[in-house]
């Protein structure tokens, strides 16, 4: 049997090489990046936002503009589709019908513990191409925050999460149809 003896170069260059080579090929994966739509961009090229007024007992007036942006800046972000005013192959439009809080949890001295806030929208869907896919139904979100803390110090951060998830909830249902 015969021994190849490497030099102290040599390993040295063998390990680097071998090094290299693994960062090379960790470097060099395949992605996929899925934004989780299915619009046929031959047909549909637009999509109108119509502002959601709130037409809910509490109001809080930031809340309308938040969520305008939000829903507009996803279809802008995740989609092909040109936002307008009106007049889109797809369309949206809509109202805030709820904004509640409610105690959530009572301590053992009485006292509210939690307390939980809501937000339910109202969303009419149309798309001019297909309209078997046209609907209108209501999205909702909640979340807790500790009933010793003020709404006014986290009402911002909330109804933003919340808005987050009910405009996720309305992309999926409008242009991530599987």
């Amino acid at each position: 049997m015969m021994r190849c003896k490497l030099s102290k170069g040599m390993k040295r260059f063998t390990i680097i090489l071998s090094v290299m080579l693994v960062g090379v090929l960790t470097a060099c994966t395949v992605s996929y990046k899925f934004t989780g739509t299915s619009i046929d961009y031959t047909k549909i090229k637009s999509i109108s936002l119509d502002k959601f007024p709130i037409r809910a007992n509490y109001v809080w007036s930031p809340m309308e503009s938040m969520f305008y942006n939000t829903i507009s800046d996803i279809y802008a972000q995740k989609t092909k589709l040109k936002v307008l005013k009106r007049d889109g192959d797809l369309q949206l439009s809509g109202e805030i019908v709820e904004y509640s809080q409610t105690n959530k949890s009572i301590g053992s001295d009485g006292y509210s513990t939690q307390v939980q806030l809501k937000i339910v929208v109202n969303v009419r869907f149309v798309n001019t191409k297909k309209h078997d896919q046209d609907f209108e139904q209501r999205f909702s979100a909640t979340t807790e925050y500790d009933s010793s803390k003020q709404l006014a110090a986290v009402q911002e951060e909330l109804v933003q999460e919340m808005i987050d998830n009910i405009v996720d909830q309305i992309f999926n249902a409008t242009v991530a149809i599987w």
